[in-house]
């Protein structure tokens, strides 16, 4: 809880609109089924993300994700994924989507990187009436 105020920054920073609330956080953190990963450097919040579990389904979801742009470029944000498909995993996940703006192209290019693929569009997704691709990767047992 003391990571709040670390993370609100953290979204005020990385994203125009649909940013988490601090109530979505401490739900996220307390009372959620999933797993919610904090990512540091140098003793101070770098980054986080959040992956969801819902009963009847080997799928999770990837609700949010977010690394402080001043510390990008040097590995966190995809160790950091790693550390969240290593919990859905873990979890009994076989898979895990997401969304993503379709104009966050720093985003989408470490997902398919990471082995992330297309399966999807959402038109007017966002508050801004932005597009959301829809991602997918299989997780292997």
């Amino acid at each position: 809880m003391r990571d709040i105020p670390a993370l609100l920054a953290i979204e005020d920073l990385c994203f125009p609109t649909d940013r988490m609330s601090r109530r979505n956080f401490r739900y996220a953190i307390t009372h959620a089924k999933g797993a919610f990963l904090v990512a540091e450097r140098a003793g101070r919040v770098a980054g986080y993300g959040v992956v969801g579990f819902h009963a009847g389904t080997r799928i999770g979801r990837l609700t949010s994700f977010a690394v402080d742009p001043g510390c990008r470029r040097l590995g966190i944000a995809r160790r950091l994924l790693a550390a969240l498909e290593d919990a859905a995993r873990g979890h009994g996940c076989r898979a895990i989507r997401l969304e993503v703006r379709r104009d966050n192209t720093p985003a989408i290019a470490l997902y398919t990187r990471t082995g992330y693929g297309v399966f999807g569009l959402y038109l007017q997704y966002y508050e801004d009436d932005m597009a959301a691709l829809r991602l997918e990767k299989r997780l292997e047992a």
